[in-house]
């Protein structure tokens, strides 16, 4: 019963992501006591041998160029191909915009039990139960996957990433590539900036930074801290902000190892796109919001007088190191 890994790529390069994908996967064939195999689906520069650092024992890479375009139909056809030829049982993603858009078919195509959101290792002392959030993260259900072939995608930064040494073999991979109807008419790309998917720290800003000219205080806060940035929906829509950093129920959900919010309330739709972030830091001069019962830390203050305070303190730490 291996357990076949998909490995997320940006620009032929592996996101920072798969590395807890892989890690994860290398976890569950170890409880099986089978082998874990990683898919790389497209052009791809990096050492893929390195991925055994994680658990795999081997890497599949399929390198074509068309891949390169996401078309939910060729990668259902295509993952279905290897999972044939290899023998998997069990196929994991990362819970990302790509396993969102492939899953669902690879699960009706396949006929298997498709757990999504998973966020810890799958009971198989009794079967095969895992664990996964509901209700926007409010909540906990086990689901019991009953089918031969096992589908999961897990929700970012919900397993400690482990390394274990070794070196993975490659191989090569020549399976047919169906075409794709798809062709893309342009890409628009946001430089200089730590994606909010895979930033470890988010700084981010609500309604309380009073206007889009005080940004600047949050951005030497996220400089210091190489952080990403992100805001609130009122911010967003209000256009101090780019859309693409709003986070929240309706925006980006994140879940960095920290994650500081400068003067937001926190209402229940930010909460849900931000509660799994390992760390929260609140820093809102109303001792009364919402967020201070969801935050880790809080500071209870005036973020114009505590933000550059903490930054300062911050780039002390960096030039005494």
């Amino acid at each position: 019963m291996s357990v076949l890994i998909i490995a997320d790529l940006q620009d032929g390069h592996l996101k920072k992501s798969s590395n807890s994908v892989i890690s994860y996967g290398s976890a569950i064939a170890r409880q099986l006591g089978s082998e874990a195999y990683v898919l790389v689906l497209g052009t791809c520069s990096d050492d893929l041998s390195a991925l055994g650092n994680f658990g795999a024992s081997k890497v599949y890479q399929l390198d074509d160029a068309s891949l390169a375009v996401i078309d939910p139909k060729v990668y259902t056809q295509v993952i279905a191909d290897v999972v044939s030829s290899t023998g998997a049982r069990v196929v994991v993603f990362g819970n990302n915009p790509t396993a969102k858009a492939v899953a669902p078919g690879l699960s009706a195509k396949l006929g298997a039990g498709l757990v999504a959101g998973a966020c810890a290792l799958p009971d198989t002392s009794n079967g095969f139960t895992i664990k996964k959030t509901v209700f926007s993260g409010k909540a906990f259900a086990t689901v019991s996957i009953l089918t031969e072939v096992k589908i999961i995608t897990l929700q970012p930064n919900s397993v400690t990433i482990a390394p274990v040494g070794g070196i993975a073999q490659v191989e090569k991979l020549s399976v047919s590539v169906p075409a794709t109807a798809r062709k893309v008419a342009g890409v628009k790309k946001t430089e200089g900036e730590v994606p909010l998917t895979e930033a470890d720290v988010v700084v981010s800003g609500g309604r309380g930074m009073k206007g889009p000219e005080h940004w600047g205080i949050l951005l030497d806060l996220a400089k210091a801290l190489k952080a990403g940035t992100a805001c609130s929906r009122p911010v967003g829509d209000a256009h101090w902000r780019p859309h693409h950093e709003h986070v929240g129920q309706t925006g980006v959900q994140i879940a960095p190892n920290l994650y500081f919010a400068l003067g937001i309330s926190g209402a229940i739709q930010h909460l849900a796109g931000v509660n799994r972030s390992k760390v929260i830091v609140v820093i809102n001069k109303d001792p009364e919001a919402p967020f201070f019962k969801a935050a880790d830390y809080g500071i209870v203050g005036d973020l114009f007088e505590v933000v550059p305070r903490l930054t300062a303190a911050i780039e002390k730490l960096h030039a005494e190191k």
